[in-house]
């Protein structure tokens, strides 16, 4: 099972913004702050936010903070989620299915 404090730390739409930056491999910690509108401060509690659950590593190279990303909780909730997705994609068909047959009801002008 994941952590929680993975999930609660996704909901935020900066960490998540951090995320997908850090995706893109290693980054400095100001290197970071510069792609957003908010405070250096702010944006240091929200790596520590990432870091606490788990979803960041920092090192320290001379002076500066290098954060990189660590997928171990994003693969977590994936294998949590799986589950789900078979029953998602049966019932997004079944709508799919549902939403084709109205179309064909209008073409002939039968009932929807």
């Amino acid at each position: 099972m994941f952590r929680v404090e993975a999930m609660q730390a996704l909901g935020d739409p900066t960490r998540r913004a951090l995320l997908d930056l850090l995706a893109g491999g290693e980054l400095a910690a100001g290197e970071l702050a510069e792609r957003f509108p908010v405070s250096r401060p702010a944006i240091s509690r929200h790596l520590r936010v990432l870091r606490e659950a788990g979803l960041v590593r920092v090192r320290s190279d001379g002076r500066q903070r290098l954060y990189a990303l660590d997928t171990g909780p994003l693969k977590e909730i994936d294998a949590w989620l799986e589950s789900y997705r078979d029953l998602w994609a049966q019932r997004l068909d079944a709508l799919d299915t549902e939403i084709a047959r109205g179309r064909r009801a209008r073409r002939v002008g039968g009932p929807a």
